[in-house]
């Protein structure tokens, strides 16, 4: 099923220093782990629980499965969040370490200490009471990335209200979306973003999305100044940030919060086209996001942290706002994009603050190879990248072929990568290797983490055995997991716990499990599986073989397409380390394209379609939209909103088959 089976790949094992001093050392510290979760699953939680989180009244019972699937995890437990971040860290003797080092889209540099972050958050959490927001109320934040940004999430964890970001990229309509089916009674935002070097607009789009209609609920908007640009204001309901703070105590006593109480709301696009607003609890989410950071990054108290993402995704709840802080890390919360005012922007700002743990996604790395082998100049060769130790994938699997120049160029051949497979709804890491013990296979997210009980099986929930392909599934609760989708609990037993998958949770994807190893390979989302002429096809395995020609492609993408012969054809868009050919010299490069996938899979999985662009379509995360691109493969027109990609033109240039 797989042409990047992970015996058949180089493994590369840990380095025996850092072996030596990870929280989790080598791998009979795994095993161990793993077998004390399968001996006593809910003891093993418990004492997790225990050690890593701090409790206002301690819990009683670990796991209540009597309302299955809606779990409960340390149920009859209170604390708060924010506690557990800010004035845990300050009473260990913490206050004056550095929590947020802010890097501004122009390169300006600003830190805050754990002292001055609480002080903060307790100014707006007073500022949002004062405007009458309490325990249970939803608040959509949107916002780019910002210390304020994280201060307006901490500020909700302390009162109790439940937070929804949206992210800063997202249009009127998607906003509008969020806030009328959280029944939000506020948004948090601020005038305008600065984003590659341009103003981009977001009190105006907010007020776009309430002159749609429907958010009745809204009360107050709070805008963050950032830019100074021009925007309209509406005096009965938007309020100045600054304005709101200004008097403010910089003390608040927590909400103190039941473990089940919900932390956030955060909407993913559903096949249907409405947003899941998937619901996260308190305890057992802070739990996992505090325990993934510990042991899939080896966070140190010396480390600095940086995760690329956006506060707009999980990752950047679990890795940017919750986790670190819970564990009193210094972390990097960056404004900017890596290819603003050069290509090499990452590659600075990880020799200026001297990172040591790096977090980002494939899709940037394959972009940053393409410019590094176009332009010697800005290269990972030419900064001081001697400070990392460790480096970490996420958002999609990390082909080979970016593996090893991630590990070899950005590395230096010494960092272990950990290609962490994780959701939305899993709340942290579910699948991934550790730094000081798994031997790292590329394109493996390898085992999973210690207490996930990961399987696959065929669609009656039946285990397959290893080296057949099938549904990924996770067979116990975990305390991080989804709730349910916010207003609408059938729906979330229907897209998570289908009632012939046994009571297992559904992840979505397809998966194999080498025979050797139990490594796992992620193959695609279950609805990117191709079935051309009767063979079965992850989409991930043929983007995969086409970036592995590393001297031409940078980037690729692969959907499918009915097909009145094979049923579905493969339609490949791809992204060339070149200027995008045209006429003759196009239709070559596709021929040679389409024997390199015969070569390395076969030749059911060659691409009838090949198209070249300059990019792929994107949003301004980064996220390649593959919806757009069924489309276009199908030949049909563009009817979904395209306002949050990063390039439109792009589209033009994909419809051009060759």
């Amino acid at each position: 099923m797989s042409s990047d089976q992970p015996t058949e790949l180089k493994t590369h094992q840990p380095p025996a220093a850092l072996v030596a001093a990870a929280r989790v050392s080598g791998m009979a510290a795994y095993h161990a782990l793993v077998a004390e979760a399968e001996a006593d699953h809910e003891a093993y939680w418990g004492r997790l629980a225990r050690e890593f989180v701090s409790w206002k009244t301690p819990f009683t019972q670990v796991l209540d499965s009597s309302q299955a699937p809606f779990f409960k995890w340390f149920a009859d437990g209170t604390l708060n969040v924010s506690h557990n971040c800010l004035d845990r860290n300050i009473e260990r003797g913490l206050g004056e370490k550095t929590a947020l080092i802010f890097e501004a889209d122009d390169g300006a540099v600003t830190k805050v200490s754990y002292r001055e972050l609480l002080a903060k958050v307790c100014q707006f959490a007073n500022a949002l009471k004062a405007r009458g927001v309490k325990k249970g109320d939803r608040v959509v934040i949107y916002m780019s990335m910002s210390v304020e940004g994280v201060a307006a999430m901490q500020a909700c964890a302390r009162i109790g209200a439940i937070h929804s970001v949206v992210f800063g990229g997202f249009s009127a309509q998607s906003v509008r979306d969020r806030v009328q089916d959280a029944g939000a009674v506020m948004v948090i935002t601020a005038d305008e973003q600065l984003r590659g070097g341009k103003q981009l607009p977001l009190k105006a789009i907010v007020d776009e999305a309430i002159a749609l209609g429907g958010c009745e609920t809204l009360k107050n908007l709070i805008v963050y100044q950032r830019t100074g640009g021009k925007i309209n204001w509406h005096p009965e309901r938007d309020r100045w940030l600054h304005e709101e703070l200004a008097g403010q105590p910089s003390t608040c006593e927590p909400e103190w919060v039941e473990a089940e109480h919900p932390l956030f709301l955060l909407y993913t696009s559903g096949s249907t086209g409405k947003p899941k607003g998937v619901q996260h609890s308190t305890g057992g989410y802070l739990l996992h996001a505090a325990l993934t950071t510990a042991w899939t990054f080896d966070l140190k108290p010396d480390d600095v942290f940086w995760c690329t993402a956006d506060i707009g995704w999980v990752t950047g709840h679990s890795y940017i706002t919750y986790g670190p802080l819970a564990l009193g890390g210094t972390e990097i919360v960056f404004e900017g994009v890596p290819t603003y005012p050069a290509a090499d922007r990452f590659w600075k700002t990880i020799e200026k603050h001297k990172v040591s743990i790096f977090y980002t996604a494939p899709t940037a790395i394959r972009s940053l190879i393409k410019a590094a082998e176009g332009n010697a100049a800005v290269h990972p060769k030419n900064s001081d990248l001697s400070s990392l130790r460790i480096l970490g994938s996420v958002g999609e699997p990390i082909n080979p072929a970016a593996w090893e120049w991630y590990h070899a160029n950005v590395g230096g051949g010494r960092c272990p990568i950990v290609d962490t497979f994780w959701q939305t709804e899993t709340g942290g890491h579910v699948i991934t290797p550790l730094p000081g013990a798994t031997p790292m296979v590329p394109g493996s997210c390898t085992l999973p983490f210690p207490g996930i009980t990961a399987a696959i099986v065929d669609e009656t929930g039946a285990d397959v055995p290893n080296g057949s392909g099938g549904i990924l599934v996770i067979k116990k609760p975990w305390p991080s997991m989804i709730r349910t989708i916010w207003g609408d609990p059938e729906r979330f037993k229907k897209s998570y716990y289908p009632a012939e998958l046994k009571g297992y949770y559904l992840a979505g994807d397809g998966a194999i499990r080498d025979k050797d190893t139990g490594y796992f390979t992620i193959t695609g989302r279950i609805d990117d599986v191709l079935n051309v002429s009767g063979h079965r096809m992850g989409t991930m395995e043929i983007e995969s073989a086409l970036v592995s020609c590393t001297e031409l492609v940078a980037e690729a993408a692969v959907v499918g397409r009915p097909d009145d012969t094979t049923g579905e054809a493969i339609c490949a868009f791809v992204v060339l380390k070149r200027s995008r050919p045209t006429g003759e010299e196009a239709k070559q490069i596709a021929t040679q394209l389409r024997n390199w996938v015969a070569k390395e899979i076969g030749p059911i999985a060659k691409p009838k379609d090949i198209r070249f662009g300059d990019n792929l379509p994107k949003t301004r995360s980064g996220k390649i939209m593959r919806r757009l691109l069924r489309s276009i493969a199908k030949g049909e027109a563009i009817t979904q909103d395209t306002s949050t990609l990063e390039n439109p033109a792009i589209l033009d240039q994909l419809t051009q088959a060759n």
